[in-house]
């Protein structure tokens, strides 16, 4: 059966160290899955701040990016709160439940929970650290930790960001997830093809591209291409990063003129040029000259 992880809770909001906490699971959990699932209503607590479909909406835009993650609506759609117990047995019957993650703050009342005593002996328990909580596993039969390097909490972020603000925080997490999903999946010359097609088709001219993997430059990769003049210089880097961010580039710096647009993806540099500027500062040359290997 595909072995998974359940990752419970109220996430109320979710947040950046919910995602350490996935990947790192990830990372050392023998699993096929991770299973988020999302609390209707914590039975400990009497409320949350967020109804429960704007939680499950914040945890579908937090982690469905993710490979191998899949969020889970079983408890949300029950309209009722739900013990971990139940909804293991649920889950029991179309994966093998091998973990249940949980936070360090959790083993305070673990004990309280229902079944505690045939969850304990049914899987692992894969305990989040955090800092300002030991990890007291004395009535733990089985478990892992997973080292986390933060201190952060939902209700701190409620302390300091009014619930409108929390979609902010959470699309920036999500484009943090997307850029290093792109730059782990992508190799740089399948992200440069992209790049160069992508203006080809907006209609710049005498495109080429320059390998600097063998040299000491401040990219491995240069991308040079005129622009038509005028607005088209500027239209065509606005396009680029209209079209690229959203799939996970990160533009770091560029200067942006109508003559001239240099652009810096960190291991990628964009040069747009009007044919006269490229002329003038012999930009091909330059960069041929540097990619030439040298002698020994």
């Amino acid at each position: 059966m595909i072995k998974v992880a359940i990752f419970g809770g109220s996430f109320d909001p979710p947040h950046q160290g919910h995602q350490d906490i996935v990947n790192r699971a990830l990372e050392l959990l023998d699993i096929d899955k991770l299973i988020i699932l999302p609390a209707f209503l914590n039975p400990f607590k009497r409320s949350s701040l967020a109804s429960a479909k704007q939680r499950l909406d914040w945890c579908h835009k937090l982690f469905d990016s993710i490979d191998r993650v899949e969020v889970s609506d079983y408890e949300v759609s029950l309209a009722e709160p739900i013990y971990s117990s139940v909804s293991i047995k649920y889950f029991q019957k179309f994966y093998s439940v091998d973990y249940f993650i949980i936070g360090a703050d959790n083993l305070e009342s673990i004990t309280k929970w229902n079944a505690f005593d045939w969850i304990n002996q049914e899987l692992t328990w894969a305990i989040a650290t955090r800092k300002g909580y030991q990890l007291d596993t004395q009535k733990l039969s089985h478990w892992i930790s997973l080292d986390i390097d933060m201190d952060i909490s939902s209700t701190k972020i409620r302390a300091c960001n009014d619930l409108k603000h929390v979609d902010k925080r959470i699309s920036k997490s999500v484009d943090t997830i997307i850029q290093n999903k792109i730059r782990t999946i992508m190799t740089i010359d399948e992200r440069v093809e992209a790049i160069v097609s992508l203006l080809d088709s907006k209609k710049a001219e005498e495109i080429e591209v320059f390998n600097l993997d063998k040299v000491d430059y401040i990219a491995q990769r240069v991308v040079l291409a005129n622009s038509l003049g005028g607005k088209h210089t500027e239209a065509l880097y606005e396009q680029l990063k209209s079209t690229l961010k959203p799939k996970g580039e990160e533009f770091l710096i560029a200067d942006v003129s109508d003559y001239w647009v240099v652009a810096d993806l960190g291991d990628i540099l964009i040069h747009i040029m009007t044919p006269e500027y490229r002329q003038k500062y012999s930009m091909e040359d330059f960069l041929s000259d540097l990619a030439k290997p040298t002698d020994s």
